[in-house]
């Protein structure tokens, strides 16, 4: 018997979202507000009885009354006594009058604005990591960018956000909060993360930032303009470069060894971008001494540093250095930290710590960007850290990076032993150097048909180095069981690189 066309178009319109993550009610919910607000439901339009409408779908007659129900009391539909239930007359918001542009006498528009010549200060032209579209479809992703399926701490983020959403909190974080931050995140990270690193901070020498580049900005923004020279570690951190590139600075490159910045002979600059905790990208430690002169050296040469206390958290060996901020006595260092990035990249929470005149500055200048971080999750996040979910997420976090680390290095030695690497003692990446005839760029191409996604090391230096033999390996986004396949591949790789640059590679460096 033919299916009722009637019956058939309810179907299609009603057709659930694939979106699996959502209650079945919130999906039907989804589709009739969709239809609404895409006209396929007029004002006053009937619609079918929750009994004709879940036999339609498959569904429970309770969800759909429930779904009914809800959106009544959202003002979608209506319910009429004994006549059903209906679209509301106000459902969808009114859509502006259409009129048509002025034109010239030849009824032409005019020539649109050239951008290419507007756009004062462009980043286009700037390298920096990025990732293939898909990227998450690779199997093995040695790239930085994803949280941790299996790491994330749901239960515990959820049960923050609800608490954050309960009426009694509302009066925390749902006010404008102009150039402040929420009191609570401040005093967390005054009292639970900076103590970690040996830092101690008043609340007026604290600013979230919306992530550790957020914080670069602001601070490129204040301090820097084409006369004011600063120094970056080469290599160095390629996002940092760029948002202090919009200043137009100009630029010192400070030299790296295996024990991280080289402090001795150091150029003369105003200020110096510095990752001492895990150098990015070659996670080398600066030890105590260096630390030490270096701030000697800041008094001597008269310039600031800007500590970035990159993975100080990631630490799987010995006992954490103290950050340089902790060892200042003269206001000369400049703190910036993370307070989400363990967790996932995407919540965007950081902080800045600096004499609180410089801070002053900085709260009206990210008040004319961004007002403020997310207040809602700056609360949130403030729970987390109280309840000690921060420090028992960061824990496991810290045994799953080092089982991998360990697992990256095994394959190295194993399928790529002429490649050279040092294990660091934290972090979340390694940083490889491939013979010297090995352009990196070209080898993270190739690893691409491989299914592998790695780093290219020449947007870690101002000036590469050609052929650039390193590249990086992040652990954050693959899973361990993926690594020894992830570096077989990457092997295969290496063999095809090889093949087309007509080098011969020694039959005991195959990957099998």
């Amino acid at each position: 018997m033919p299916r009722n066309p009637r019956a058939t178009q309810w179907t299609q319109l009603f057709a659930l979202p694939e979106q699996p993550a959502l209650p079945l009610q919130a999906r039907l919910r989804t589709a009739v507000v969709r239809a609404i607000l895409e006209e396929h439901l007029r004002p006053g339009a009937l619609l079918p009885s929750s009994r004709e409408l879940a036999a339609l779908l498959g569904l429970s007659r309770n969800t759909v009354t429930s779904a009914y129900l809800q959106l009544i009391d959202e003002g979608f539909l209506q319910a009429r006594a004994r006549s059903g239930v209906f679209v509301a007359r106000d459902a969808r918001p009114l859509s502006a009058a259409h009129a048509e542009p002025l034109r010239g006498r030849n009824g032409q528009a005019s020539a649109p604005p050239d951008w290419s010549q507007r756009v004062l200060r462009s980043l286009l032209d700037k390298p920096t990591l990025s990732k293939p579209d898909r990227w998450r479809d690779y199997p093995y992703p040695f790239v930085y960018g994803n949280y941790d399926q299996q790491l994330f701490p749901t239960e515990d983020f959820r049960e923050c956000c609800a608490r954050s959403l309960a009426r009694s909190h509302l009066p925390h974080w749902t006010p404008d909060l102009e150039t402040s931050d929420v009191p609570d995140l401040i005093e967390q990270i005054r009292t639970r993360l900076l103590p970690q690193r040996g830092v101690f901070a008043p609340k007026e020498e604290i600013l979230v930032t919306m992530g550790a580049q957020h914080a670069y900005y602001l601070l490129a923004e204040a301090l820097f303009d084409e006369r004011t020279r600063v120094g970056l570690e080469e290599p160095g951190h390629p996002h940092a470069r760029n948002s202090f590139s919009l200043r137009q600075p100009r630029w010192v490159a400070i030299d790296v060894d295996e024990d991280g910045l080289v402090v001795d002979a150091l150029p003369a600059a105003d200020y110096l971008f510095v990752t001492p905790s895990h150098q990015s990208p070659t996670t080398a430690i600066l030890s105590l001494a260096r630390r030490q002169w270096l701030l000697r050296k800041a008094e001597l040469q008269d310039f600031v540093i800007i500590e970035d206390d990159y993975e100080a958290e990631n630490l799987y060996q010995g006992r954490p250095m103290p950050a340089l901020k902790s060892l200042d006595k003269t206001g000369r260092v400049i703190y910036v930290g993370s307070v989400s990035k363990n967790l996932s990249p995407a919540l965007r929470l950081g902080f800045i710590v600096a004499p609180r005149a410089l801070i002053k500055e900085l709260r009206v200048i990210r008040h004319a960007m961004v007002r403020h971080p997310s207040a809602f999750l700056q609360h949130a996040y403030a729970l987390f850290l109280s309840l000690g979910h921060h420090e028992s997420h960061t824990r496991r976090v810290n045994q799953a990076l080092q089982e991998r680390l360990a697992l990256v290095a095994q394959a190295l030695r194993e399928l790529l032993p002429d490649f050279r690497f040092r294990l660091p003692s934290g972090g979340a990446s390694i940083w490889v150097q491939a013979p010297d005839w090995v352009d990196a760029p070209g080898l993270s191409l190739m690893a691409r048909n491989h299914g592998v996604l790695i780093e290219a090391g020449d947007v870690f230096f101002a000036k590469p180095p050609y052929p650039c033999p390193f590249f990086r390996l992040r652990l954050s986004s693959i899973a361990a069981a993926q690594i020894p396949a992830g570096i077989r591949a990457l092997g295969m790789a290496v063999q095809d690189l090889a093949w087309a640059c007509g080098e011969k590679r020694p039959a005991a460096h195959r990957a099998h």
